[in-house]
């Protein structure tokens, strides 16, 4: 289940943000990051508020004085929250609050993969929202694609 997440993360961050120069592709790679923790066992550090928080200060601090790689790297803790947003890891306290909530890791799936039905669903919502993006966005320009490829960049309906 990735398109779900990465196409309806940038979506977001589009419209809350209105940023030209948010570098839409790190938002993707954060909203899928946590999808990868499933291959190691379950829910981890990016399923959890406390893990994205601690990475957006990690970024925050790495890139201090260097405010282009800050812009372009804020995408990712940026992808992991709407990911909390979008697989519903908030209704998981044992996952959402860890280590709050307790220093072990919980156990199970990560979340989208419990419902494994109702995730093709939100897959195939993540494709219309492609679709219908795609013309919002204007990628059907060569030179809009082209930004997006190589800055990250997306023209914003007015």
């Amino acid at each position: 289940m990735l398109i779900w997440f990465a196409v309806v993360s940038v979506v977001m961050v589009a419209f809350v943000f209105r940023s030209p120069a948010i570098d839409y592709r790190t938002v993707m790679i954060g909203a899928v990051l946590p999808v990868f923790e499933g291959f190691l066992g379950g829910p981890m550090v990016f399923h959890s508020v406390v893990g994205a928080v601690v990475l957006l200060a990690g970024v925050m601090a790495v890139t201090s004085g260097r405010r282009v790689l800050r812009r372009r790297l804020l995408g990712i803790p940026i992808g992991v929250m709407c990911h909390l947003v979008l697989d519903g890891s908030f209704t998981r306290t044992e996952v959402f609050w860890w280590p709050v909530s307790g220093t072990a890791f919980a156990s199970g799936t990560i979340p989208e993969w419990d419902h494994l039905a109702v995730s093709l669903v939100l897959e195939l919502v993540g494709v219309a929202v492609a679709w219908w993006a795609w013309g919002t966005f204007g990628l059907h320009d060569d030179e809009a694609r082209r930004r997006f490829r190589e800055d990250g960049r997306l023209t914003l309906p007015a």
